[in-house]
């Protein structure tokens, strides 16, 4: 009897040695207190993976040490106040030639008057405050609002970029100034190197390399590399790192969402969502194969298409929402990750040199200058005018979560007949 007590224990002392060495070591979380990384440490470039032992006690054992663990010392490396210079942008920051949709709309490079950034402590508090409030609000409900963390499966975790270096957790949504936040990040974990050396400037990352997935270190990576270690290992970042998203206005990132991938020419989405929405709501039945000759014969798809495709059942039925119109709310899991920074692309220039200070990386990058001519909220009227109002409304109820969520404010114009 008393072997079997010392067996069981010798368990689960070795399963928890096995639990730190993985944390303290092998992940390059950081010391035996998680100080998170300096810009002078250095990720370890080859992870183990890990195996864990038998023994469904000893799991359960794990599960309750971590359980405590996670809840000790919940120290934010945070510095809201820290003010540093930004430093100048490279002459090189340019946007790479072969970039259709960076070369179509071009940079804006003015800088901003100081008098106009906002009291970002004061507004992330607001916009923190409005998310924590609605998910613990029982009367506004949304699909998946109610499961935990856990029961988010690995494949709906995949917009969750991490950066070990500096503890930073970036949730990608497409059309909010991603591929510019995937440089950064790209730039912060040295996770890309031109000849041998890491990027420095953001905006010398060519476009293909920063949409390559195997460029970016994901959560819904985390399951080959840690096995069953894996969920716990994503809610020690979680709660260790800070993680950011940027939102926008629902309604406007669907129409950039068109202009890019349907008014542009872009075979990929011709072929897998053109052509289906040509056939089923433009009433063709023989197509060109690739988008140029389709172009040429000016078969293109309509903002009606598009927003038919979007409401009609048999779309989800037949897989999930592409990530470019996919609703925030179901790409970045607000209500079950507590975000520490919530910016808009509606004061992308202000938000992002806040956060960059708050992240204390603003002494090594500059964020990439937005777009000229971005698509702007005052475009709705014009874009929903050859959509029935018993769309729009539909639409709305579609989008709600995310205009609710992240505070924007219901289209009353747009759903009154």
């Amino acid at each position: 009897m008393t072997k079997a007590r010392l067996f069981r224990l010798s368990v689960v002392v070795g399963s928890i040695f096995m639990i730190l060495l993985i944390i303290v070591y092998w992940d390059n979380v950081g010391t035996a207190h998680f100080y998170l990384h300096t810009t002078l440490s250095r990720p370890h470039r080859v992870f183990p993976t890990v195996i864990p032992g038998d023994g469904q006690s000893a799991l359960l054992d794990v599960d309750d040490f971590l359980k405590t663990f996670l809840n000790s010392d919940p120290r934010k490396n945070v510095d809201l106040s820290r003010k540093t210079e930004q430093p100048p942008v490279h002459a090189s920051s340019r946007p790479a030639a072969g970039n259709l949709e960076e070369n179509v709309r071009g940079y804006d490079w003015s800088t901003r008057d100081a008098s106009l950034i906002l009291d970002q402590e004061k507004l992330q508090a607001e916009r923190r405050r409005t998310l924590q409030e609605l998910c613990s609000n029982s009367s506004f409900t949304f699909p998946t609002k109610e499961r935990s963390f856990d029961d988010i499966p690995n494949y709906e975790l995949n917009h969750l970029i991490v950066d070990d270096r500096h503890g930073v957790i970036y949730c990608y949504v497409p059309k909010v100034a991603c591929t510019n936040w995937k440089r950064v990040m790209i730039v912060l974990s040295e996770s890309l190197m031109d000849q041998g050396v890491p990027y420095v400037d953001p905006l010398d990352i060519p476009r293909e390399h920063v949409h390559n997935t195997s460029t970016h270190f994901t959560f819904n990576k985390f399951w080959r590399r840690y096995g069953k270690f894996s969920r716990h290992l994503m809610k020690i970042k979680l709660k260790k790192y800070t993680k950011f998203l940027f939102v926008r206005d629902p309604f406007v990132r669907l129409i950039s969402a068109f202009r890019s991938k349907f008014e542009l020419q872009n075979d990929e989405f011709y072929r897998r969502f053109a052509i289906p929405m040509l056939k089923l709501y433009g009433n063709h039945s023989s197509l060109p194969t690739s988008v140029s000759e389709a172009f040429g014969a000016g078969l293109k798809v309509s903002f009606p298409d598009f927003i038919q495709y979007l409401l009609d059942p048999r779309t989800e039925k037949l897989a999930p929402f592409n990530e470019h119109w996919r609703q925030v709310y179901r790409l970045c899991h607000p209500c079950q990750i507590d975000y520490d920074f919530i910016g808009k692309l509606e004061s992308l220039d202000e938000d992002a040199a806040h956060l960059l200070q708050m992240l204390k990386v603003d002494h090594l990058l500059r964020f990439p200058p937005s777009y000229r001519n971005r698509t702007a909220s005052s475009w709705e009227e014009d874009w929903f005018a050859n959509i029935p109002v018993a769309w729009r409304q539909q639409l709305y109820k579609l989008y709600e979560a995310d205009f609710v969520l992240f505070g924007y404010p219901k289209p009353e114009s747009l759903l009154k007949n």
